[in-house]
């Protein structure tokens, strides 16, 4: 029996595309973004959606190699947690968009293979440099969205006011 990873899947999904008491998904957010809005930054020093979306494809990536080797790679200071605007113009809107809709697709299917006794197993984390539980990683990586989330609501604002 799973229910409590089946219940950290849902809220995983319910923040993508579902249905929040808070207000709205991510799904309904980035539908309604441009190529050109996805990498404007509103203010200075405020990150672009893109640069939003590609952190936190970053980090899901690292989750799955976590999962799978029971160590991650990333960290705070590793490029690839925030990629420079100019990179992920090269990159483009739709596969930024596309990486981060599969990176998501991929770590429910992995976790799916799982029960609730995986997440009191244990990996190593090198941000934290440390071992720590997937309850952990995964709630987490649930905090991290709802985060952003809000994050990326504020920049949608602020582009919208331009």
């Amino acid at each position: 029996m799973q229910t409590e990873l089946n219940n950290i899947l849902r809220q995983l999904l319910d923040v993508q595309l579902g249905k929040l008491w808070m207000g709205k998904n991510y799904s309904s957010r980035l539908n309604k973004i441009s190529e050109e809005e996805a990498f404007i930054k509103p203010i200075k020093n405020m990150h672009s959606i893109a640069e939003l979306l590609s952190h936190l494809t970053a980090w899901r990536k690292d989750a799955l190699v976590k999962i799978e080797t029971g160590k991650g790679v990333l960290t705070d200071d590793t490029k690839e947690n925030w990629m420079p605007v100019g990179e992920l113009k090269k990159a483009g809107w739709g596969k930024i968009k596309t990486e981060y809709e599969q990176s998501l697709t991929d770590l429910l299917e992995i976790l799916e293979t799982r029960d609730d006794t995986f997440l009191n197993r244990s990996y190593y984390d090198a941000d934290y440099k440390g071992e720590y539980t997937y309850r952990f990683l995964l709630e987490g990586l649930l905090h991290h969205d709802i985060y952003h989330l809000g994050q990326l609501g504020i920049t949608i604002k602020y582009l919208s006011e331009k």
